[in-house]
């Protein structure tokens, strides 16, 4: 059966391409169609696939300018039309869902809902003329992602809370199958907890790392940053002495900070947030805001702490609750192996098996001797 599988776009390694390495290596001879692709960014077992790129990827800057090309993303994911592949599988956030396959089963595994379309426009640091602007389209973009919705067969979400966000924004229902985390590379080592935390991932508005700054310089606590984004120059300017800024590091970097930091500290409404689990699997706690994916991947007073609000105050005295309390490695790692690449294949596989195998003919009745 030839399969196409559809990703937003492809210009860094984080959670989404994560997921659609799994999802290649359950059906190693899948053709790739994104947006577009910024060639070396990926992984190259992603890039030793076909790829397939969408006009967007020959206008001039878009790796750097995307974001504001959204109102265009709905025209370039439908300029193509998959029906004459057996199976389409979309790993979307934002427009793969709406690509066009007729009456091809088509499984979405949905990472969020647009969030900057629905509900979360306050989580991203936007300017007043981009916030004017995407109120202009706001509207025409959440019909096109309903009606784009409504031509998704199967949908699989990567937690409860996404799930809960596409009943209510698309009346669909979804199989929750949460997103694989390599609990094997990630795992526990006979290093010492120093004194330092850390906080690690893309350095963009969302992840809320200017209230994990603010609170830092209050509690006069090492705190160490490990991530790149457009965020960066901002939270430099904040970061008092004691915060050391990373960069970009390698998977082996973020697993020994993992294995020495006294604990991850998490601020983001996150729809899943991978790199919880990948903490907790080094034997490291998290203080998480208690919301959206951390709320089931962090259990306060056992592998965590959870704060209420997002404010630098509920950070302060999270982290200092914590310091009351000991953290066995063994008992925070407890329970992550659910969340393995392993255990992702089995279901994932399982639920599109199970949605494209033909239907079982009934056995013919024996006729009994008169």
């Amino acid at each position: 059966m030839s399969i196409a599988v559809v990703h937003d776009w492809l210009n860094g390694m984080r959670g989404g391409e994560k997921v659609l390495e799994e999802i290649l290596r359950l059906y190693p001879d899948s053709t790739i169609y994104t947006l577009f692709h910024e060639r070396g960014m990926v992984s190259p077992f992603i890039e030793s696939h076909r790829i397939v790129t969408s006009w967007l990827d020959r206008v001039p800057g878009v790796y750097k300018r995307y974001r504001s090309l959204l109102p265009l993303f709905p025209a370039a994911v439908q300029s193509w039309n998959l029906e004459h592949f057996g199976l389409v599988i979309s790993s979307s956030h934002a427009a793969a869902k709406g690509v066009r396959c007729g009456k091809t089963v088509h499984v979405c595994y949905c990472h969020t809902p647009m969030r900057y379309v629905w509900d979360a426009e306050d989580d991203y640091r936007i300017g007043r003329l981009r916030r004017a602007a995407l109120a202009t389209v706001r509207s025409r973009l959440q019909r096109w992602d309903c009606e784009a919705a409504q031509g998704v067969s199967h949908f699989v979400s990567n937690s409860g809370f996404v799930r809960d966000r596409i009943r209510l924004y698309y009346g669909r229902d979804a199989e929750v199958i949460h997103p694989p985390v390599d609990t094997d590379f990630y795992s526990l080592a006979p290093a010492c907890r120093e004194d330092f935390y850390l906080a690690a991932g893309a350095l963009v508005p969302y992840k809320r790392l200017d209230l994990v700054v603010d609170a830092f310089n209050k509690l006069d606590r090492r705190l160490i940053i490990a991530g790149s984004g457009p965020e960066s120059a901002r939270l430099r300017r904040m970061a008092g002495p004691n915060i050391e800024f990373r960069g970009w590091v390698s998977n082996e970097e973020l697993r020994n900070l993992y294995r020495s930091a006294r604990a991850l500290v998490f601020a983001a409404r996150e729809d899943f947030g991978i790199v919880t689990v990948e903490a907790r699997a080094c034997g490291c706690p998290v203080i998480a805001f208690g919301a959206g994916g951390s709320s089931e991947t962090v259990q306060d007073g056992v592998n965590g702490i959870v704060f209420p609000e997002q404010a630098p105050g509920d950070v302060i005295r999270a982290v200092r609750l914590f310091e009351t309390l000991t953290w066995p490695a063994d008992r925070v790692r407890f329970g992550v192996e659910r969340f393995s690449r392993e255990v992702f294949r089995s279901k994932f596989g399982e639920f599109v098996a199970g949605r494209t195998r033909p239907p079982r003919k009934p056995r013919e009745l024996e006729t009994q001797p008169a």
